[in-house]
């Protein structure tokens, strides 16, 4: 068992106390260590004792560093040790009606509180004491061994208690390569609609820890499988079976999870923006007289589609526009036969610090395209905006003459004119005919106008 510090103090904190061996690690945190992976600071303790008391003890020891944050109602508490929150769990047993994700709570023996869980493998425990491993099912051990994901009881019931477990069993399957028991992915399916009960907060969260992960093309691929997808987002659904023509050898759902696998995991934007960068396809699909298939204003498109569907799930705004500006943008690269450099200007100038994110999704999706399809040098491209970015920075890319300014030059008054005249200046900057710092020049094209 590997000593955790934080976990240590609260070991002596409880010594001589009631606690002292009836408290335990429990879920991901002895999972984790089982199957041989660095712990998160995600630790959950469980005891039959009095969750509230322990906080209590462990702050007035000044082991946390917060007065403790209860909840009665469920048994559970929150303390904060060492910068990390730790939730502590009074042993429970569960109850729900039909349309609620609030449960009655009774106290309980481990037995019982490990039934209520959503997974065997997130069953087993470690005693803080002692470091005894106890597996209160007697088949959480035997589940992480033969790498099987199963629930305690019968998932129909676990999944009813919990709807959002059927995204995390998709998320957990992939992440730790599990083969699902055999009657798990037929309760999602059959159970599925419930999900309607959980708040697009609480669904959002689940959606991007699956994104995180490098599995995360496959967990998709289950989502829309098992009919969760059509649930949260069903804009993803018009992808399957939409054919793209010539450069595409892939519909639009398939290229989709290419170009997120190809994307990589840890950059949540990046992610989001791949699964949405073709999402306005389906709604813009044409078909010329020649046969070609044509998706006119598809990013103009999907941008609006990304922005509606991202504050549902309750984005933050900054990570919907963000999102929004790379879908909007992902064709713009490649719209001229040439990148000049006004063209790169005007990237930068939009896209500013997404720039970067811009190329790795135009990259993703280029390598997403038929076998043998070139669109565009990339390479070329990368330097063109380097080589700009040095010799203009971004907060260059602007007018030489504020507004205040050209009023002074002009002898107009605040309005409308005064913008369009700021923009004439602007566009002659990131057109190479003026300089960022020559208010002479700019002086110059507004008496000449």
């Amino acid at each position: 068992m590997t000593i955790i510090p934080t976990l240590d103090k609260i070991n002596l904190a409880t010594l001589g106390t009631p606690f002292e061996g009836d408290l335990w690690m429990v879920g991901g945190c002895v999972r984790d260590e089982l199957l041989g992976l660095a712990h998160s600071n995600d630790f959950d303790l469980v005891t039959r004792g009095s969750s509230a008391e322990l906080a209590h003890l462990l702050f007035d020891r000044g082991v946390s560093s917060i007065p403790p944050v209860t909840y009665e109602r469920f048994g559970t508490a929150m303390v904060r040790v060492d910068d990390i929150n730790i939730e502590i769990v009074t042993a429970r047993k569960e109850s729900y009606d039909g349309e609620s994700r609030k449960p009655t709570v009774q106290a309980a023996t481990y037995l019982e509180d490990a039934e209520r869980r959503d997974f065997t493998i997130n069953t087993l425990m470690r005693n803080v004491h002692t470091g005894d491993l106890a597996d209160p099912l007697g088949k959480g051990l035997d589940d992480l061994k033969a790498k099987v994901l199963r629930t305690p009881l019968d998932p129909d019931a676990t999944f009813r208690d919990d709807p959002l477990r059927m995204l995390r069993a998709v998320r957990f399957r992939w992440r730790f390569d599990l083969l699902p028991d055999i009657n798990l992915y037929e309760s999602i399916k059959r159970t599925g609609q419930r999900l309607s009960i959980i708040s697009a907060e609480r669904i959002r969260d689940e959606f991007v820890k699956i994104l995180q992960h490098p599995s995360a093309p496959k967990a998709m691929q289950d989502l829309m499988d098992l009919g969760l997808l059509e649930l949260f987002a069903p804009e993803f659904l018009p992808m399957v079976d939409c054919e793209q023509g010539k450069y595409h050898h892939l519909d639009v759902w398939k290229h989709t999870l290419l170009v997120l696998e190809n994307c990589g995991a840890g950059d949540v934007i990046l992610s989001l923006a791949a699964l949405l960068h073709d999402v306005g396809k389906p709604p813009t699909r044409t078909v010329d007289q020649a046969g070609d298939t044509r998706f006119f204003t598809h990013e103009a498109v999907g941008a609006e589609m990304t922005r509606e569907m991202l504050r549902r799930m309750r984005f933050p705004q900054r990570d919907i526009d963000q999102v929004a500006a790379l879908v909007k943008n992902h064709m713009r690269l490649g719209s001229s036969p040439q990148f000049t450099p006004s063209a790169a200007r005007r990237v930068l100038r939009d896209l500013g610090d997404q720039t970067e994110q811009l190329l790795q999704l135009v990259e993703a999706d280029t390598l997403a395209l038929r076998p043998g399809v070139v669109v565009m040098q990339l390479a070329s491209i990368r330097e063109q905006l380097a080589n700009v970015a040095q010799a203009t920075p971004k907060q260059t890319l602007q007018s030489p003459l504020s507004g205040a300014e050209i009023m002074q030059i002009t002898g107009l008054s605040p309005g409308v004119e005064i913008g369009r005249l700021k923009a004439i200046l602007t566009e002659k900057v990131l057109d190479g005919e003026l300089l960022p710092e020559d208010k002479v020049g700019a002086a110059e094209i507004l008496r000449g106008l």
